[in-house]
């Protein structure tokens, strides 16, 4: 896709990486695009406004306080203008102010004003990006509907350090923000797609209850991109600590009948992904009162039976099944032909099947390796962000809803 007339807002970050912004600009300039930029203060003690606006032929926004620019709400006016905003390098500290919508300088002031698609690649010390408050900030903008490129593994400007927190290349940026433009999928846009993301918890008594490590991070990134690619989403979440995406109806619930009755009420739908983590057992009766010990050593049995089968529940529904249904299958062996079994097994169009052993990482983390099995086969991908997977599988929704040739 070529960038011609798009008009790209390019905020420039304080951190050593920001002499990659001075290539990416040539980069977006060389395929069509106007490139205006924003500095931060951080950023002019890296490369300087004379640099940048020789390469965008633009001047360059450095001041939210510009008496000339802001006599017309300069800040509001930028956010409106471009096609696309790009936030290269995001710093640890730009990136919390943008999670927690801060405004005190022109570039957040931009941000928190933009309306437009939003691609941020990181670039900091791989201790800061490992640091919880910078993945609880990472969440967050990804709940908010923004998009990340990287970042990457490599060695870093301080001596002796190496990891993961080196900005995209410019190249790789490019790339997205040209996908990130790319038309709204044909076949999604006002199509129903019904969701379940996250983990269920049944109760025993009234302070413990069967779960399983589902962080709901995949589920919630599945409905974020069906959202961008202009679906009507509803999501059923389970018990969850991240943020609901934007842009989608959400509905809470904590067990698995709960989660099969807010299914039942948002059918019919177009497309059903059933992401959750639905705990296969529940009580046969949960207890109205705490279980003691008794000082016996005897250990209280606990009376199970199965839960209601969502995914097949779905699949063979005699009169609203969606067009598409796509299951997942979480593995810790024979990860591929477990998934197979299941597909036939419950009227499924396509199983995504992950191995979720603990030393993968899966459930909680931030990346996945998927089998997509489906009747045409098994497409092996790479591992890839949650981000990425989803964007890959609503792709491959919208290729499958396509009418036949």
């Amino acid at each position: 896709m070529s960038l011609t007339d798009k008009r790209i807002l390019l905020i420039i970050g304080g951190g050593i990486a920001a002499y990659k912004s001075l290539d990416l600009i040539r980069r977006l300039r060389e395929r069509g695009a106007r490139v205006r930029a924003v500095m931060t203060e951080g950023a002019c003690q890296f490369i300087t406004p004379v640099s940048v606006g020789a390469l965008t032929g633009e001047r360059v926004f450095l001041n939210l306080f510009d008496r000339d620019e802001e006599q017309d709400v300069g800040h509001i006016r930028l956010a409106r203008e471009a096609d696309a905003v790009i936030v290269a390098p995001a710093t640890a500290d730009l990136m919390a102010k943008m999670a927690n919508g801060l405004a005190g300088d022109l570039a957040t002031a931009v941000l928190l004003a933009c309306d437009r698609p939003v691609l941020v690649a990181p670039a900091m010390n791989p201790a800061m990006w490992a640091h919880p408050a910078t993945r609880r900030n990472q969440a967050q903008l990804l709940a908010d509907g923004l998009r990340f490129v990287g970042p990457n593994s490599g060695e870093m400007a301080e001596s002796n350090e190496a990891g993961l927190g080196r900005m995209a290349e410019p190249m790789e940026i490019l790339q997205a923000v040209t996908k990130m433009l790319a038309p709204v999928l044909s076949g999604l846009a006002g199509r129903h797609v019904l969701i379940t993301s996250g983990p269920t918890h049944e109760p025993i008594d009234p302070v413990r209850y069967i779960a399983n490590r589902s962080s709901g991070r995949q589920g919630h990134a599945i409905a974020a991109a069906f959202a961008r690619a202009g679906a009507r989403v509803t999501l059923v979440s389970g018990p969850v600590t991240i943020p609901d995406p934007a842009g989608v109806d959400v509905v809470h619930v904590e067990s698995a009948r709960e989660m099969l009755a807010a299914i039942d009420a948002a059918l019919p739908a177009d497309v059903a992904v059933m992401a959750a983590a639905v705990a296969d057992w529940r009580m046969a009766e949960a207890q109205n009162g705490k279980i003691k010990k008794d000082g016996s050593g005897a250990v209280p049995a606990l009376a199970l039976v199965e839960n209601p089968d969502i995914l097949a529940t779905v699949g063979r529904h005699a009169t609203l099944r969606p067009r598409l249904v796509v299951g997942f299958a979480a593995e810790t062996s024979n990860v591929v032909d477990n998934a197979r079994a299941k597909l036939a097994r419950k009227g499924a169009d396509m199983i995504l099947a992950n191995d979720v052993s603990p030393e993968r990482g899966v459930m909680g983390g931030d990346r996945n390796t998927i089998h997509l099995v489906s009747g045409e086969g098994v497409a092996n991908w790479p591992t890839l962000s949650k981000t990425e997977v989803a964007e890959r599988l609503v792709a491959e929704v919208a290729r499958r809803l396509q009418p036949a040739k």
